[in-house]
């Protein structure tokens, strides 16, 4: 740190609040060393910026929020930034697309979770973070960084993507594969600069259009006379992928024949295109919200003061600032099709690999199942506090009758009681729905004369039948829904709504919501720095002595809870 640095930053923070940025040097001093970076930046070549540095200037920019343009002109001009880099006051900084640049190298070679990594081995080493304890987790969506397109948008913007790389690329044999003069007109402007026609058949023979131009086009480029390396640029394998998504066509001698692909047709979501500049973008929808783009799952830590350390089991030191800081300690980034389900695993993996894994992990119906729960406690020994689904028989929908709790389940013997005191007959294995089961059937003789057969079965001539889950799902699934029927845990899972509010805290500080870069990888690297600029945002607080805002239950938590009670 040059001293006249230092003492001119210090003597000019002192006349207000001391900025973040120099609170985070004088805290956690060298944080993202030079060495950690050096797989992603040969030692030959000019002397550029600092690896180190570069994250450490990405990190504030998300922290306030800021574009490449801006952030480096807080280098440039920023006194609190230049102590936090250990720059001389006279350093003229760096240009902006340095940090693009650097941002492409983490991506090219799988650093993106690096900073993350750092920052929370430096909180484990101050004991801020820990395995055992308390972690949430919970998700939301991302908007891609392009436009929303309908189907005649995407197929004419797609064609005119693959044309403008074509003219920069091969201009010459451009100019002799198409009609280039027509297709200006067509294929110019760019779709959202003017409007479709309002009727159904105009935009239909639109739609058709594009699929023969489309069409002769992946001709043209798959022609013997044509140059191979053609078929390699990433706009043409667009081109050809959503041509196969939303159109057919049948060649036969009286020529082809070209029809767009009905609704019913389409691939599925998980591999229909949505734009042809984010590959990775897809259609998402969730609680009646569509959106397209990607989901973010975010992990934090979420003890109570008098909660103990699970492994030592004294209780947790606090720290001068008060209770210890809630922090991100996982981050992660998918298209908007994976559903919350499929992340339970690969969520849990990335904290086990962080050595972060927590005792209890509160989370949202959407996470859980009897067989995750099962498979997490076994896996990892995460305990899952979580609500799970109520049985969805008629019975039970109904608050009348007899569901299957009214029966009583011998595992040993393979039978069941129904609450008159009979016994099933028939207990085979099954698979519903692509899930292992258990179908048990009480024999008809038995059901038919008996009183209270209303009360059991709607069946008018068969005696009732049960499906169980395998014993060790089942039974976990009956001990969660006793469980979240009792007051004192609905008290406990209003833990989880928290997370709300970590999540309001990223879209309104980071921007969270709407990505900034194309693709999946750079827009999971945006996350990443906006979790580790979240943290130091805490952490600052707790430095300066604020105390830890304790979490009520919103509304949202309530009705998570009302759909499963």
């Amino acid at each position: 740190m040059p001293e006249l640095t230092a003492q001119v930053a210090r003597a000019v923070a002192a006349r207000g609040p001391y900025p973040l940025a120099m609170r985070v040097r004088d805290e956690l001093g060298d944080l993202f060393a030079d060495a950690e970076f050096a797989d992603a930046f040969e030692a030959r070549g000019r002397p550029g910026w600092s690896p180190g540095q570069l994250a450490l200037v990405t990190v504030l920019q998300f922290a306030e929020n800021l574009t490449d343009r801006a952030a480096a002109h807080r280098v440039r001009y920023g006194m609190d930034l230049k102590y936090a880099l250990g720059l001389e006051l006279d350093d003229p900084g760096f240009d902006a697309s340095v940090l693009s640049e650097f941002r492409t190298r983490l991506v090219e070679h799988g650093m993106e979770e690096k900073v993350l990594d750092l920052l929370l081995t430096a909180l484990k080493d101050r004991g801020l973070v820990k395995a055992g304890g308390r972690q949430r987790t919970d998700s939301t969506r991302v908007l891609a960084a392009v436009r929303d397109l309908n189907r005649l948008e995407l197929a004419g913007e797609t064609l005119r993507a693959t044309l403008e790389a074509l003219a920069c690329a091969a201009p010459d044999w451009l100019a002799q594969a198409v009609p280039v003069r027509e297709w200006a007109e067509r294929y110019g402007p760019r779709t959202h600069s003017w409007h479709p026609p309002a009727y159904t058949s105009k935009r239909e023979e639109i739609a058709l259009a594009y699929g023969r131009d489309g069409f002769a086009l992946l001709e043209a480029v798959h022609a013997p006379d044509a140059p191979a390396w053609l078929r390699a640029l990433p706009a043409v394998q667009v081109l050809r992928a959503m041509w196969v998504q939303n159109y057919h066509r049948t060649v036969t001698e009286a020529g082809a024949e070209v029809k767009r692909r009905e609704s019913k047709d389409l691939p599925p979501g998980r591999l229909r295109l949505a734009s042809p500049y984010d590959t990775d973008a897809r259609y998402g929808l969730k609680q009646g919200s569509w959106w397209t783009g990607y989901k973010v799952h975010i992990s934090e830590s979420c003890d109570e003061p008098d909660v103990q350390d699970a492994a030592t089991g004294q209780a947790m030191v606090l720290g001068a600032g008060g209770p210890p800081p809630r922090l991100i300690t996982g981050i992660a980034t998918t298209d908007a099709t994976v559903t919350d389900a499929e992340m339970t695993e690969p969520v849990h993996h990335m904290l086990a690999a962080r050595d972060l894994l927590p005792a209890e992990h509160f989370l949202d119906s959407g996470y859980a199942s009897a067989e995750l729960i099962v498979g997490m406690k076994k896996n990892f020994g995460v305990t899952l506090v979580t609500p799970v689904l109520m049985n969805s028989s008629p019975q039970a929908r109904a608050g009348a009758g007899f569901d299957r709790t009214a029966f009583t389940i011998d595992w040993d013997k393979r039978q069941a009681t129904c609450p008159r005191g009979d016994t099933s007959t028939w207990w085979s294995p099954a698979t519903l729905r692509g899930t292992k089961a258990i179908v048990i059937k009480f024999d008809k003789a038995t059901c038919r004369p008996c009183p209270m057969r209303d009360q059991c079965t709607r069946s008018k001539t068969g005696g009732r039948t049960l499906s169980l889950q395998p014993r060790e799902v089942q039974e976990v699934l009956d001990h969660a829904r006793l469980q979240q029927g009792d007051e004192q845990w609905r008290a406990k899972y209003g833990t989880r709504a928290g997370i709300e509010g970590t999540i309001h805290q990223a879209v309104a500080v980071t921007g969270m919501r709407r990505a900034r870069y194309l693709g999946l990888q750079k827009t999971h690297l945006e996350h990443v720095f906006s979790a580790v600029a979240l943290n130091l945002i805490r952490l600052d607080a707790w430095w300066n002595g604020h105390p830890l805002d304790r979490t009520r239950v919103s509304h949202l938590a309530r009705l998570d809870l009302s759909l499963v009670v």
